[in-house]
């Protein structure tokens, strides 16, 4: 057993998904499924059920899931504390939405406070028009949001990364045995409509290409709230992967499917005014950024 095995495995766990994992990790999928293969030959316990919608966990499999996420996290702390810390100090005030700051700022937040010390991060959680005004005021030095519903041209952007939307059904679903659904079959569903983050207004948008529309059943600026009613069979939905996880908090599975229409992806990413002279600090910190995601 060794960190490649754990962290394939906790990919799939999260994913459901051999595919989904292989392209989160850049690698193939035979890789994948050869180091769950091998995982499960040295714990002597099956870790997934196949199914035709992907990879079900078995008891054994969420049980060990709990300890590789744990043995994960002890490596990246121990990566941190060996890396050269930056002598870099001074403040910087950095503004996000909310879909940022609950699925992507945190840990990212924790690596920047390792990497440098000395220096005073300060987050404020705000709406996209606020976050631009704030910009454009100079009350914040850099903003980490969705890229993709920013067209404001005072301002610049870098997207960091593309998060691909899908249709989210419950697991027992046709559409998720299917493995994908029209936007005409998904019209006649019940929908459960997010909110939040202008979620609603980008969805339309994307709809409004189609003849169909979808039959709002519910809205929410909860992503928990769609997470269970999706999950109970109580509607469908069209989300980001990166908000997906598989299991609602009740514990029912969630599946994910393609549609027959392109959906745009939503981006995450950075956004400053333009003109700014980005040193010392804010430059440490898109540096920082870049290198995660930008740079090969």
């Amino acid at each position: 057993m060794n960190f490649r095995h754990l962290k394939f495995f906790v990919a799939t766990a999260e994913s459901g998904q051999v595919s989904k994992a292989a392209s989160q990790l850049s690698i193939s999928q035979s890789a994948v499924t050869s180091a769950i293969k091998e995982l499960e030959t040295e714990l002597g316990a099956q870790l997934f059920t196949r199914i035709s919608s992907g990879m079900e966990m078995t008891e054994a499999g969420r049980e060990f899931l709990a300890s590789s996420r744990e043995i994960l996290e002890k490596i990246e702390q121990a990566k941190r504390v060996a890396q050269k810390r930056s002598p870099v100090k001074g403040s910087i005030s950095i503004a996000a939405t909310y879909t940022v700051v609950g699925y992507f700022l945190p840990l990212h937040i924790d690596r920047l406070k390792q990497f440098f010390p000395n220096l005073d991060i300060r987050i404020s959680e705000l709406n996209r028009e606020s976050i631009e005004e704030g910009l454009l005021s100079n009350r914040f030095d850099i903003a980490v949001a969705l890229t993709s519903n920013i067209s404001n041209p005072e301002l610049e952007t870098k997207t960091l990364v593309k998060s691909q939307r899908r249709l989210w059904a419950a697991n027992t679903h046709p559409f998720i045995r299917e493995g994908k659904a029209t936007l005409e079959d998904i019209s006649k569903q019940d929908y459960i409509m997010l909110t939040i983050d202008e979620a609603a207004h980008t969805t339309m948008k994307y709809w409004s290409k189609s003849p169909f529309q979808p039959n709002v059943s519910f809205r929410t600026s909860s992503v928990e709230a769609v997470r269970s009613m999706v999950a109970n069979g109580q509607g469908v939905s069209i989300l980001s992967d990166i908000v997906y996880r598989p299991w609602s908090l009740e514990g029912k599975r969630i599946g994910t499917a393609v549609t027959d229409l392109e959906i745009p992806s939503m981006d995450i990413g950075l956004a400053w005014r333009k003109g700014t002279n980005l040193g010392g600090p804010v430059q440490s910190v898109m540096d920082y950024f870049e290198q995660t995601f930008v740079t090969p």
